[in-house]
């Protein structure tokens, strides 16, 4: 038996193109997110609101990238902040994760400071397109040789698209930003009654935008075709130049 290649391309090619596979995918995804079914799962004790697929992918690029400065614009429960924080933990070393958030509530600030992940946690509470918040962010990456960016908070075209470029320039060749819940682009608008985006107006269309006056990023597709389901179709995007 030939050793097995968890990264197979041509496997991964050939079930992007499995129609019937995806169409499959497609109605699955669409009957968990009527089910919140995001909502069901924690790291380390803090709900993370994060699709498991997603959370392993992320997996992948930390363990690939082995960043020095996980910057996250949106912390919720804080859950992500633990999961990465806690990959950085086995890795060794010194990384540490930045979250931001306009609101920062008060009983999760409290979880997460006593987490015992907490040692590599900070978070600053403001808009992350904000200028003052930017300037914080880029401070404190300063020094780092790796910096890795997952974009989270709010999903409207003209924030995201302001924080891709507020932020894109932190992430260097070789790793990457990821761009959370580019899928609102497919999905009914009926599910976003009463968010502030939808279909045209969301962070894919953001993504689109950005990338038609940069060049420094490609859309990551094997990540996603592999996934099957994912709430970051194009939104896995690799730095290729400095």
């Amino acid at each position: 038996m030939q050793k097995h290649d968890p990264k197979d391309p041509e496997m991964i090619a050939r079930m992007a193109a499995d129609s019937s596979l995806q169409e499959h995918a497609r109605a699955t995804f669409l009957g968990s997110v009527r089910h919140r079914y995001s909502y069901n799962f924690s790291w380390l004790g803090r709900p993370i609101i994060q699709y498991p697929q997603d959370m392993i992918a992320a997996q992948e690029v930390i363990w690939q990238v082995q960043p020095d400065l996980i910057v996250e614009t949106g912390i919720a429960h804080g859950g992500s902040l633990i999961f990465y924080a806690s990959l950085l933990e086995l890795i060794g070393g010194n990384g540490r994760v930045l979250g931001v958030d306009i609101d920062i509530r008060a009983h999760n600030r409290v979880e997460i400071e006593k987490h015992p992940m907490s040692k590599r946690i900070s978070m600053i509470q403001g808009s992350a397109v904000d200028a003052g918040i930017v300037q914080q962010v880029r401070a404190a990456a300063q020094g780092a040789r790796r910096v890795l960016v997952i974009l989270d908070s709010n999903h409207s075209h003209e924030h995201v698209l302001k924080e891709l470029q507020a932020y894109s320039p932190l992430v260097k060749k070789g790793s990457y930003l990821i761009v959370y819940d580019t899928v609102v682009e497919d999905l009914p608008n009926e599910m976003f009654a009463d968010r502030p985006w939808g279909k045209g107006d969301n962070p894919k269309t953001a993504v689109w935008e950005f990338l038609k006056t940069n060049d420094r990023f490609v859309i990551d597709k094997e990540v996603e075709n592999k996934l099957l389901m994912t709430v970051g179709p194009d939104g896995y995007l690799k730095c290729v130049k400095d």
